[in-house]
């Protein structure tokens, strides 16, 4: 017998790592007959299994409303209490709605209660899973506390409440083993850790003459090195690292290609790429405008390619996080059998080194030893392809769909005693 499952976030649409990863676990349950229905403020989900309401968005304007007055000072207003409040009610009606509508017989939160973009949403939940014991599994990516901008607050009693409620019809799924600590330290909250998954079950398939356009299309030449950062340009991917490696190859046939957008915070830190690219004489390409989430073309009629278009057509991938809540990136370098650049972040250490993972790792900082490692990945053609088949085997180790399919059995079966999946 197949389970109802309701997905519940604020947004699921687009590439960021919650539509993603919420995508695959809707793949592996589906997989096992479980069907998905999907509760969120945007999204990109089939319409007739989903419940679209606009203030769950993070980007509401009355959400955004309540988040400037949340954050960056200590105290309150009543009038922010009482929308806060208001909003909370409203969402929570909205839940009861969902849960009857599809007959629902499990929830599965993401993101949504333990990083507070959307206050209301979060309480909404807390009080709707405490009012009903609906069953309820948490999938926390990111928590407040690992974030600057969420340190100064004046919702801090929401923040206890609701980010995560320590509620026990929820079971709760951390990504990392800092994050696991992390919520039993903080909160006296145990957690499954669940890893993000790739499906190397499967093969990626060969490039075809379309994904073979990419170079072409973005101004490369078939000679040149296309060194990939397949990442938003933000401060915390360490891009410098990129252009300083590029840089230090002393090649003019290597080129820097940065395949997302620069996000939410700004175009200063892509300004000062830029400067820094230019005075290091590192040809760097922006390619936001040509990848995109599916092929098709843009209004001037470019190619829109996608992500695994970019990396199969890559020869190294750059990811020198300073930061990162898990590392898909890194994932999918393993996956599309590309060497690669890593900053030893936290998660990393923790997590992927000591699976035996073969990739060029350096310290905070760039030093001739990792240039002249990536200079003999690029010269040694058997010694790249030995590393690249070697990540592509740990990934199916411990990072693939059956790994997840292991965990969301115990999961579900923990609330339907029944073995299922």
């Amino acid at each position: 017998m197949g389970v109802q499952i309701g997905f519940v976030g604020t947004r699921f649409a687009g590439t960021d790592g919650v539509s993603l990863e919420s995508a695959k676990w809707a793949q592996v349950l589906w997989d096992h007959r479980h069907v998905s229905h999907w509760y969120s403020g945007l999204s990109d989900r089939d319409r007739d299994t989903s419940m679209v309401v606009p203030h769950a968005y993070f980007g509401h304007p009355d959400i955004e409303w309540i988040n400037r007055r949340a954050f960056g000072t200590r105290t309150r207003t009543p009038d922010v209490t009482r929308r806060i409040y208001a909003l909370a009610d409203y969402l929570k009606g909205t839940l009861y709605e969902f849960t009857r509508r599809y007959d629902l017989d499990l929830l599965i939160v993401q993101n949504a209660l333990c990083i507070p973009m959307n206050i209301p949403l979060g309480v909404a939940l807390t009080h709707f899973i405490a009012e009903t014991g609906f069953p309820t599994i948490a999938h926390h990516h990111d928590f407040y506390w690992e974030r600057d901008r969420f340190s100064v607050s004046a919702v801090t009693d929401m923040l206890w409440t609701a980010f995560p409620p320590a509620l026990p019809q929820i079971q709760n799924v951390t990504i990392n083993s800092f994050a696991q600590e992390d919520l039993a330290h903080r909160r006296g909250v145990s957690s499954i850790l669940v890893p993000n998954v790739l499906d190397f079950e499967n093969e990626p398939e060969e490039a075809d003459d379309y994904a073979r356009g990419f170079r072409q299309d973005i101004g490369l030449e078939d000679d040149d090195i296309l060194f990939l950062q397949p990442t938003r340009v933000v401060p915390r991917k360490g891009i410098e690292h990129s252009i300083s490696l590029v840089a230090a190859l002393k090649n003019d046939k290597c080129k820097l290609v940065i395949s997302h957008a620069s996000g939410d915070e700004g175009n200063e830190y892509l300004a000062a790429l830029k400067d820094l690219a230019e005075s290091s004489g590192v040809h760097l390409l922006l390619c936001d405008k040509q990848v995109g989430d599916k092929r098709g073309y843009n209004d001037d009629g470019s190619k829109i390619y996608t992500l695994a278009d970019a990396y199969s057509q890559a020869d190294f991938i750059t990811y020198p996080s300073l930061y990162e809540g898990f590392g898909n990136a890194l994932l999918e370098a393993f996956y599309f059998r590309k060497p690669v650049l890593v900053n030893r972040y936290s998660i990393y250490v923790a997590d992927i080194e000591p699976k035996g993972a073969k990739v060029i790792a350096m310290q905070g900082y760039l030093t001739k030893d990792v240039v002249a490692k990536v200079q003999r990945i690029i010269d040694d053609r058997d010694y790249r392809e030995s590393m690249v088949d070697f990540n592509y085997e740990i990934g199916k180790a411990f990072f693939s769909y059956s790994v997840l399919r292991r965990k969301l059995r115990a999961l579900v079966t923990n609330f339907t005693g029944q073995d299922n999946l």
